[in-house]
């Protein structure tokens, strides 16, 4: 199947992304989302699946999963990554705590998380919705919205969402700031100061006004 021409494009600059706890290791991984959100068991589900989410995640994508604010289970294991490698799946991102670490790395597939357990979700938690709106579960952002097809990378830096309605803006703005982060390291590499540097490069560099 051929790659994304979107994800393609970011594949050739490097992004700046936030996370409360950076991951370790070279991973990086970009794609359009696939969002699971769990609800407490005595809720009743949005989303009736035929199967387990898992078996459900379209090659290329990220998966992106959520659960109530404060679950202290894992929302996600060893054999979802394993599933999801076999289908193609790009890589998950766990909005909550994730276990099995050492067989995620074991198998070379991408997983980013705030935290870890011990404790799978089953006792108490269930799939509510399958790719469907999710909020981020975040006091610092709790208005942060990902919606399915919305573009999510991450690195060792941790992870961003690219609302996919502003994707082609955001691929407009890319070339000309890499370029300037690029000369820059250039110039303070042969002596110039950084104030100096940015303001020979950056004065021209296109932002959201320009488009």
């Amino acid at each position: 199947m051929p790659e994304d021409p979107i994800v393609t494009k970011l594949r050739e600059y490097s992004t700046t992304i936030w996370s409360p706890h950076p991951q370790s290791g070279p991973a990086k991984i970009v794609g359009p989302a696939y969002t699971v959100r769990y609800i407490p068991k005595d809720e009743e589900p949005k989303t009736k699946l035929e199967g387990h989410y898992i078996d459900h995640v379209p090659s290329s994508h990220i998966l992106f999963i959520t659960g109530p604010h404060g679950t202290v289970n894992a929302l996600y294991g060893g054999l979802m990554s394993r599933r999801a490698k076999l289908l193609g799946v790009n890589g998950t991102i766990v909005d909550g705590r994730i276990r099995d670490i050492q067989e995620h790395r074991d198998l070379g597939y991408p997983v980013f998380a705030r935290d870890t357990s011990t404790v799978s979700p089953q006792a108490k938690l269930h799939v509510g919705e399958a790719n469907g709106p999710v909020t981020l579960q975040s006091e610092e952002q709790p208005d942060t919205v990902i919606r399915p097809g919305d573009y999510l990378m991450g690195d060792i830096d941790g992870v961003v969402c690219v609302p996919k309605h502003l994707m082609e803006k955001v691929l407009a703005l890319m070339p000309s700031q890499v370029e300037a982060d690029e000369r820059i390291a250039v110039e303070i590499d042969h002596g110039k100061t950084f104030g100096d540097a940015s303001r020979l490069w950056r004065a021209d560099v296109k932002t959201a006004k320009d488009l």
